[in-house]
């Protein structure tokens, strides 16, 4: 199926079911094959991935066939793929599958370059075939509600905080790459602007990359943004908390609680109130929206030039120079003032 096809295309589209596959059968890829199998109007072809432990593992969890290479899974026919393989490969099969007018949606980051990422985002524009981008923090519960309660509102502020132990998956990327990039998506889809400003404080206490990273961000919209991530926290911890000229919204993204302060009088007081937030698993809502975008030929809920765009800010954050503090020489005892 090509999304550029007649609405008579689409429509009898719709009707049958789609063929899909998923490449990579990490954590993350087989995760993608248990939701897939389960979709209404959605035949999981298989999985593909090099390891035959990763292989007998998604076969056990999902049931579906697994396949050695891209090519097999392939030759049996599809019209979708999920790549949730390691991001050094995403070019190399993105353009594989875009070469056979294949929809794809690519595991966050959509590259490891901004280049690649932008061959990726070309090439799917050319061939006609849908291309989404795995933010699947946007389709948190929570913060779909964040984003229905600042909507129409005079943004002032964003803070996000994600912290955690180090992952026990090894990894090639430090935490601004495997973590910051989901928090520069989300403010970039908060504000609906771009981040203009960009100043990090980065370091490395225990891993070869970095583990801690403190950055700051200003959109082209005048929003103050800050993101707090670190591989150090002995717990996991995900919130937000946005500040407008008439609200102040707290969200914490793992208990799925969204609080709301508002009517703020002269004297501090206000008052507050939690607002209602679905159940939806958010994996499961962003490949029904894939597929959705797939049969429509709609724009994806995040599209490839979203994606490219919040991993330039932040490999900006990787290369840019960290500002050493002023300081001044003390060459004898501080002066007490009083």
């Amino acid at each position: 199926m090509n999304s550029k096809g007649s609405a008579s295309g689409v429509n009898t589209e719709a009707r049958r079911a789609l063929r899909v596959g998923v490449i990579g059968a990490g954590v993350m890829g087989s995760n993608h094959a248990r939701v897939l199998a389960g979709l209404p109007d959605v035949t999981l072809v298989g999985i593909v991935d090099p390891l035959p432990e990763h292989r007998a593992r998604a076969t056990d969890l999902v049931g579906c066939r697994a396949f050695p290479s891209l090519d097999e899974l392939l030759s049996e026919g599809v019209d979708a793929v999920t790549i949730a393989a390691p991001t050094h490969l995403h070019h190399e099969i993105a353009l594989a599958c875009i070469a056979r007018d294949i929809h794809i949606l690519v595991e966050k980051p959509i590259a490891p370059t901004v280049q690649e990422g932008r061959d990726i985002v070309d090439a799917a524009r050319r061939a006609g075939v849908t291309l989404m981008v795995g933010h699947v923090e946007r389709f948190n519960p929570a913060v779909a509600a964040i984003k229905q309660a600042i909507s129409g509102e005079d943004i002032l502020s964003i803070g996000i905080t994600r912290v955690g132990p180090f992952p026990p998956r090894m990894s090639n990327v430090g935490v601004v790459i495997d973590l910051a990039v989901h928090d520069i998506d989300l403010i970039r889809w908060f504000t609906e602007s771009d981040i203009v400003e960009v100043q990090p404080q980065l370091s490395s206490a225990v891993a070869e990359r970095e583990d801690i990273a403190l950055l700051q961000f200003r959109t082209a919209s005048g929003v103050l943004a800050h993101i707090n991530t670190n591989w150090l926290t002995p717990f996991k911890a995900r919130s937000v908390t946005v500040a407008t000229r008439g609200k102040y919204v707290m969200g914490d993204l793992l208990t799925r609680q969204v609080t709301e302060c508002f009517g703020f009088k002269p004297d501090g007081s206000y008052s507050m109130r939690h607002l209602p937030v679905g159940h939806d698993e958010p994996l499961r809502a962003e490949l029904i929206a894939f597929l959705e975008a797939v049969r429509t030929g709609n724009l994806p809920a995040v599209s490839g030039d979203e994606g490219v765009a919040s991993l330039e800010i932040a490999i900006r954050c990787l290369e840019s120079p960290a500002r050493p503090a002023a300081t001044t020489v003390r060459k004898g005892p501080r002066r007490i003032a009083g």
